[in-house]
């Protein structure tokens, strides 16, 4: 008998075997397990933490030279227009002092106080900080990589240059040093974060958000954030935005209202094209703190600026202030009026807006009593805290003397500002909620039901407990057993 023909190419089907199948060698397989990693894993490690630390250290110098550079002109500017005194320092010595200044105001946008002639300034303005912030942001979504490693080693990049400023900088007192290690590793590893996130190839924050939820519920087996508190969280992110843009509104009214006070300033100031430039960058690095005080203003507490001084839609009490324009629009006595006291509406609105947006992203028919709670926490807690936070930072001591409280009370402002939107949110999904029961009938029951309780006492005309004739027995009660014939129960039952 002839062997059968072999299976042509063509009728061969992928993966099937043709011929004798060959000893593979297992050599090479334990040496992929057993050898050690490829370079170009190690490689990729170092990558990770060479574009962190890059991407920090090229956001630090650029929101550094946008302080320091404007300082250096305006001084050699100035020199060059004004004649020297013979017994004047060098320049050498003087564009020093310029840039030790201005390194001290950008270490004051990064919570490190500055020191000049036995006083302490420690108002930060919160414009250098989020221009430092806007640098890190930009800098590590554009060249750092989506990893821990480069998180890390920006974050820890970033706070030791901040810490090697401060050391260089004259107008920062040596203690000073850890302050600048640990404003500088939040600066940093905020500004980081932000930035990877951002990135393209990064999940989105939501999806962090639920992948850290998951795997929290597998470690503690609960819930630890119920996903009615994040929509509460959410609709809190809502009011702080429309209180930030209500108050960025009220001061550019003022800012308009204000215009003749702060042209006098300046006309009387003659600061000259470099003298204006750095009036600009100094206001506009104020301009974030001016915000956040008439986020107060409008809440109801208010600000001050200088020991003794009040600024509250209900009553102003000014007082002497530096040659600044910026604070030539601070408001006036005329802003004080029967309107103005109707200033902490609008946050009541806010809270409004927030329990709006949160109960349409319900389910009215399978809200709980809890789940509105939940909501309304949230509400309440996401202007809170970040009012808290923001008014901590925005506030500090201006300078010598009166200057030495400058801003609003955290605390109350945080409070009021909690209390005023709470009252709105809780109108509207109390309200919601309530109408959305009376429509099932719930509340409409339970009130019919007890209405044909009989009452306790009797009323006039009705015959007396022991007068009225004794109800007769329920004999269903007495024949049937939980629904069923007793004797049907004895049939079904024959033990009974």
């Amino acid at each position: 008998m002839s062997a059968p023909p072999r299976p042509s190419a063509a009728t061969r089907t992928p993966g099937a075997r043709t011929s004798r199948p060959g000893k593979r060698s297992t050599v090479r397989r334990s040496r992929l397990v057993d050898e050690p990693a490829s370079p170009e894993q190690g490689l990729s490690s170092l990558s990770h933490v060479v574009a962190g630390a890059l991407s920090a250290g090229q956001a630090l110098i650029l929101s550094l030279a946008v302080v320091v550079l404007p300082a250096v002109v305006a001084y050699l500017v100035g020199t060059a227009t004004l004649a020297t005194p013979a017994d004047a320092p060098d320049d050498a010595v003087q564009v020093g002092s310029a840039i030790d200044v201005a390194m001290g105001i950008w270490l004051l946008g990064h919570g490190v106080p500055l020191t000049a002639d036995t006083v302490t300034v420690s108002l930060a303005p919160l414009g250098i900080t989020a221009l430092a912030l806007f640098a890190t942001y930009v800098s590590a979504k554009r060249f750092a990589t989506m990893s821990v490693r480069a998180w890390l080693a920006g974050a820890v990049t970033y706070a030791l240059c901040t810490t090697a400023v401060a050391a260089l900088a004259g107008s920062a007192p040596g203690w000073s040093l850890p302050v600048a290690a640990l404003g500088g590793l939040v600066m940093g590893g905020l500004g980081m974060a932000l930035g990877i996130l951002a990135r393209p190839d990064v999940p989105t924050v939501a999806e962090l958000g639920e992948r850290a939820e998951v795997l929290a519920r597998q470690a503690t087996g609960v819930d630890l954030v119920p996903a009615t508190l994040r929509l509460g969280l959410r609709a809190g992110t809502v009011v702080v935005a429309l209180l930030l843009g209500g108050a960025a509104l009220l001061v550019a009214a003022w800012a308009l209202a204000g215009r003749a006070t702060s042209s006098d300033i300046i006309t009387a100031l003659e600061p000259g094209w470099t003298g204006g430039i750095v009036f600009a960058v100094a206001q506009l690095a104020l301009l974030p703190n001016l915000v956040l005080w008439a986020a107060s203003w409008l809440a109801g507490p208010g600000f001050a600026v200088g020991e003794g001084t009040s600024f509250t839609p209900f009553g102003t009490i000014s007082g002497p202030l530096p040659a600044i324009p910026l604070l030539g629009a601070l408001p006036g006595q005329d802003w004080a009026n029967p309107v103005s006291a109707w200033a902490p509406v609008l946050v009541v609105a806010c809270g409004v807006v927030a329990g709006l947006f949160a109960w349409r992203r319900l389910e009215p028919s399978l809200v709980r009593w809890s789940d509105v709670g939940w909501v309304l926490g949230g509400i309440v807690l996401t202007p809170g805290v970040l009012m808290l936070l923001g008014q901590w930072v925005a506030a500090g001591a201006g300078g010598p003397g009166r200057l030495s409280d400058v801003g609003a009370n955290p605390l109350v402002t945080a409070g009021l500002v909690a209390a005023e939107v709470g009252g709105g949110a809780a109108a509207v999904l109390l309200g919601a909620k309530v109408d959305v029961v009376s429509r099932r009938g719930e509340i409409g029951g339970d009130l019919a039901a007890w209405l044909r309780r009989p009452a306790d006492h009797a009323e006039p005309g009705d015959p007396a407990p022991e007068d009225r004739e004794p109800e007769a027995p329920d004999l269903a009660a007495e024949l049937f057993d939980d629904g069923e014939p007793l004797d049907e129960a004895h049939d079904a039952d024959p033990g009974k």
